[in-house]
């Protein structure tokens, strides 16, 4: 039997509140993170996923507050992502309540970074996120993807998809793409892009970026998806969790 594939709400928080924009700019408050939390754990969520945005040191904080109550009223798995540069900061989050970590800017600076971590607590605690976008004027990459950092508006020159590549070959046990051109858009995730880092990888893939509909959930796993991360469609009641897993079902996929 296939494997189900998984909903991902995503909570993107900033000073212990969700925020939510498109293409990373004009944030505005969603809501709560635990009481948002607790909304998408009983609708049917698979994972969810916390994103802190503001990284500081007293983001760190706030996050781990918000993790740890998060962790008390959930049950289902917990992937936290912004700022970590260390397995101590793995550490911290494992304790707090996380079940698995997120890792970008730092693992791109310092590639064993994955290593280090795989080694000390296994592939299946990191999940590597790719903020990909196709290359724009001036920057050229065999694949035509780059990676970017800092909320899309850093490019790196760095192939988005020999990254991919690499990190899984360092330890990473997930890949997060998320679409840095159709974040917040809601027209649909980049099918292209997914097709192109299935081909590339073996360890689960996480599309990101574009969910507006529940066919497109459907259309991401058919493109070869092992899990769909959504945000903003979730948050502003465009849809539930429930509809989109019934558009993957109704389109052959097995879900839970």
């Amino acid at each position: 039997m296939s494997v189900a594939v998984r909903i991902i709400p995503c909570l993107d928080v900033k000073d212990g509140r969700v925020v939510k924009g498109v293409n990373f700019q004009g944030l505005r408050d969603a809501g709560d993170p635990v009481e948002l939390a607790r909304r998408y754990d009983a609708q049917g969520a698979d994972e969810i996923t916390f994103l802190d945005v503001s990284a500081s040191s007293e983001g760190r904080a706030t996050m781990l507050e918000v993790v740890s109550a998060t962790a008390e009223q959930v049950f289902v798995p917990l992937t936290v992502g912004g700022g970590v540069r260390s397995a101590d900061d793995v550490v911290r989050l494992l304790r707090a309540g996380a079940d698995k970590v997120g890792i970008n800017t730092a693992a791109i600076a310092r590639p064993e970074l994955l290593t280090e971590v795989a080694e000390r607590f296994g592939n299946q605690v990191i999940v590597l996120s790719v903020d990909a976008r196709r290359c724009p004027d001036g920057v050229s990459t065999p694949s035509g993807y780059e990676v970017t950092t800092h909320g899309g508006t850093r490019s790196t020159g760095i192939d988005a998809i020999e990254w991919a590549v690499r990190a899984a070959e360092l330890g990473a046990g997930e890949i997060l793409l998320n679409s840095m051109d159709a974040d917040g858009v809601t027209g649909g995730f980049d099918l292209a892009m997914l097709d192109d880092v299935r081909r590339a990888v073996r360890v689960p893939l996480i599309a990101s970026g574009g969910a507006g509909e529940p066919e497109h959930f459907a259309a991401a796993a058919d493109h070869g998806a092992d899990a769909v991360l959504a945000a903003s469609v979730f948050h502003y009641g465009t849809m539930t969790i429930g509809q989109a897993k019934d558009a993957l079902r109704a389109a052959g996929h097995p879900v839970r």
